[in-house]
């Protein structure tokens, strides 16, 4: 038993590691909150501790569709399901980042610094979150229908989400609203698509871009790493095949 544990411990560490860290990033936002709220008597910055919550959704939604997708069985029946709630509390994920706005209404209590940590740790953690459950399901489209149909599944997502940042933000509507009043929810979006502005345009456009530049660069130093352990396994290996030779 402990063998087994000790394999899987070994064989998923970093999975395990990337796990460990976004709880204890969160943790970390929960306690600076909590302990800004008792210095100041104010519940300022409190709803980012709902954010973070949000946040966590769509990366466990993708993390359990990962990990049965598989099966074949599942990949039709149960993951369409998935993805789909995935896709409508993914942007709560990556929306984190606008909260940095908020540093502009100055609030007396605490130091701009400290506000700053609390919305920087939280909204990088939420940018996180949104892109390891991104790649997740990345991971799932590739296997199934190849790197083309999963690069275009990560551009789609990246402006549909963006589009859903905007809605968030300066719209107020949220995901809740779409799985309760879907039919509302659907005809003021539908609004807003016929009728754009300017401001919806730069910003979805602005954040997309931003978006995939975090994305791509957090994908290629991923795949880095793994290509510089893949050469040193190589280096290692060559003298032994040479003896053996």
């Amino acid at each position: 038993m402990f063998k087994n544990l000790r394999h899987f411990l070994i064989h998923y560490r970093y999975s395990i590691s990337v796990f460990i860290l976004l709880n204890v990033a969160c943790a970390v936002v929960v306690g600076l909150v909590l302990a800004r709220v008792a210095y100041t008597d104010s519940s300022r910055h409190m709803g980012l501790v709902w954010n973070l919550f949000l946040a966590w959704i769509p990366f466990m939604l993708a993390y359990f569709a990962h990990a049965i997708s598989w099966r074949r069985a599942a990949l039709y029946l149960i993951i369409p399901g998935i993805a789909f709630l995935w896709l409508i509390f993914f942007p709560n994920a990556p929306y984190m980042l606008t909260d940095l706005q908020d540093l502009s209404r100055r609030a007396a209590g605490a130091p701009l610094w400290y506000d700053v940590i609390i919305i920087v740790w939280s909204s990088w953690t939420g940018m996180l979150l949104g892109v390891i459950s991104l790649y997740l399901m990345q991971d799932i489209i590739i296997r199934r229908f190849g790197r083309l149909a999963g690069w275009t599944f990560v551009f789609v997502i990246s402006a549909l989400s963006s589009f859903g940042i905007y809605i968030g933000r300066f719209v107020r509507l949220n995901s809740w609203d779409i799985l309760q009043n879907p039919a509302e929810t659907t005809q003021e979006i539908l609004g807003i698509i016929i009728d754009p502005s300017m401001r919806l345009a730069a910003f979805t456009l602005l954040y997309t871009f931003f978006f995939l530049f975090i994305f791509l660069l957090l994908y290629s130093f991923s795949h880095m790493l793994r290509e510089q352990t893949v050469r040193i396994q190589d280096t290692l290996e060559s003298p032994n095949a040479q003896r053996q030779a």
